[in-house]
């Protein structure tokens, strides 16, 4: 059985099958692929994990932690999961059955199911919201109630006797005055300072209880609430659009893993085609050197080909895996994600460079992140000049007893100094906001200049591929024509390992070329803030590459 990666004229890359169709795949501890017929047959070839080969095809539990279409959930309850790739519980999430079999829309789906990083932003926002929530109320009147209930007990020995010696000189002072001194009157101070004692004790006990009513509403706070409030919707507005950021950036992040996995899997491929025909030129080279056709050197030669060809083919295959790998750990699975979706290049131009920058412009959340921050600067600008006016209260609180009592009232305040400067408060924001309109220039112009780099290197990626068919073509006549030489004795066993490698190459090249194409044109769509109109593209394009796992 042979697999061929063959360039057909319609500069299409596709896997031609011989032979019985089988399943192939790449084992982390064998030097080679393995071929296995005790299989169910495929007409597809499979890299599948040497330590975990029975798990690949059945799905797995994976927590999410958002929930695009909540009532698809609604039979669902919510559980603390394991999360497969720290270990670590996380609450309040749903159980998701996830094929090892993803296409990129598929992985798509589920990358904003299950990052941790989308979950901790809507968090945020879900904090800001009920935070601008909370500050919508605090106009509202402000209603409490208050009870009280004590209980007393005072023991206290009160010192008199400066007390008594103030009252007795006192007494005698003011006879003193109004009458004349008169032998028999009698000392009155010392008679009133006779009746009292030079100490006192004092004991006290009993309860108090009370209870009364409240209310507190300000009337007037010169737009304080309505300042506060904007500066907090603003705020759920930058979150959101860091949300939004971060999320393209995933996007993006996903298509580099994804693409690059197959690209890994292409090299493997191809490294393991390169050994399969080395393997025949050795064969060849071998019969050859035994009938005395050729010299031990080329013998020597073709062996040393082959042993080089194997180690790099054991090289691609751990390559692939790792790639793989890369991809399990961004969606979060237990088990290697297998790729179905091919690379691709599309021969028809794009559009033109202002299209897209004009996207850019109109969706880049970027630009919605500075909006946000200038609508802060804006209201802080508003909350700073209310320090000019006053606030007006009404008042009103009434004891709850058998004779009540009551106050009510109307209290206005104003700041007249101290505390924050306001006319420093006030100059500050004015620099926010003027901040904020310059940093809207700056960042209007980076986003063009990088749409306009981005979109060159789609450009150039696509010419690379077209022109990378030819040397294809070349390349595979050369080897051809190398090996049937071999075997008429016109060429040497160093001709044909030549041939094979500028094949390979050729090969390798325009694979990256793809690459390079797919790459350049999620990074143009994500500088345009779509990241998501890649897949329009995606579906649109005419030349595919092979791909080793089709959909289950």
């Amino acid at each position: 059985m042979k697999f061929i990666l063959s360039a057909l004229p319609t500069a299409m890359m596709t896997v031609a099958v011989m032979s019985v169709p089988v399943m192939t795949y790449a084992s982390t501890a064998a030097d080679s692929i393995e071929v296995s017929d005790d299989v169910t047959p495929v007409a597809v070839t499979q890299i599948i994990d040497a330590d975990s080969p029975t798990d690949n095809d059945k799905p797995a539990l994976a927590p999410f932690h958002t929930i695009p279409n909540p009532q698809n959930f609604e039979s669902q309850a919510l559980s603390t999961l394991v999360d497969p790739i720290t270990h670590k519980t996380v609450d309040n999430s749903y159980a998701l059955d996830v094929s090892s079999f993803l296409s990129l829309e598929q992985a798509q789906k589920l990358l904003v199911q299950v990052s941790p990083k989308i979950a901790a932003n809507q968090a945020a926002i879900a904090a800001s919201e009920y935070q601008t929530d909370a500050l919508r109320t605090i106009d509202n009147p402000l209603v409490f109630a208050r009870v009280s209930a004590s209980a007393y007990h005072l023991d206290e020995d009160i010192d008199l006797s400066s007390l008594r010696s103030g009252i007795v000189n006192e007494v005698n002072n003011g006879v003193d005055n109004i009458v004349p001194p008169t032998a028999d009157l009698p000392d009155f101070g010392e008679l009133v300072g006779e009746r009292i004692p030079d100490s006192y004790n004092f004991k006290r006990s009993g309860s108090t209880s009370g209870a009364g009513l409240g209310v507190v509403w300000p009337i007037y706070t010169a737009g304080r609430t309505d300042a506060l409030t904007g500066a907090s919707d603003a705020r759920t507005q930058e979150a959101m659009a860091d949300s939004v950021l971060d999320k393209n950036e995933l996007y993006n992040t996903l298509i580099e893993r994804y693409f690059k996995a197959q690209l890994a899997i292409i090299a493997a491929y191809l490294r393991e085609d390169a050994y399969d025909t080395l393997q025949q030129t050795d064969h060849m080279a071998e019969r050859l050197f035994e009938e005395g056709f050729i010299s031990r050197v080329d013998r020597l030669e073709a062996q040393s080909a082959l042993a080089d060809a194997k180690s790099e083919s054991v090289n691609a295959n751990n390559d692939a895996r790792l790639a793989m790998i890369a991809l399990q750990r961004l969606l979060r699975t237990d088990y290697r994600i297998k790729p179905t979706t091919p690379l691709f290049v599309s021969s028809r131009p794009l559009p033109d460079v202002s299209y897209f920058q004009d996207l850019a412009l109109n969706n880049h959340p970027g630009l919605q992140k500075v909006a946000a921050k200038r609508a802060q600067a804006q209201q802080l600008h508003a909350l700073s000049d209310t320090g000019y006016k006053p606030t007006v209260l009404l008042y009103g609180y009434g004891q709850v007893e058998k004779d009540p009592s009551w106050v009510a009232g109307i209290s206005a305040s104003w700041k007249l100094w101290g505390g924050l400067d306001k006319a420093a408060s006030l100059a500050s924001s004015s620099a926010k906001i003027r901040q904020a309109d310059l940093s809207e220039i700056e960042v209007s112009d980076n986003l063009l200049l990088l749409v306009e780099k981005n979109w060159h290197d789609v450009n150039n990626a696509q010419s690379r591929y077209q022109a990378l068919q030819s040397n294809v073509d070349l390349a595979a006549e050369v080897l051809r024509l190398r090996r049937l030489g071999l075997q008429e004795g016109v060429n040497t066993t160093v001709d044909v390992v030549q041939a094979q490698t500028q094949s390979l190459k050729a090969r390798t090249e325009q694979a990256q070329a793809a690459n390079d194409y797919v790459q350049s044109l999620a990074a143009l769509m994500q500088s345009c803030g779509t990241p998501l109109a890649f897949n329009a593209y995606l579906n649109a394009a005419d030349i595919q590459l092979p791909t080793l796992y089709t959909e289950q």
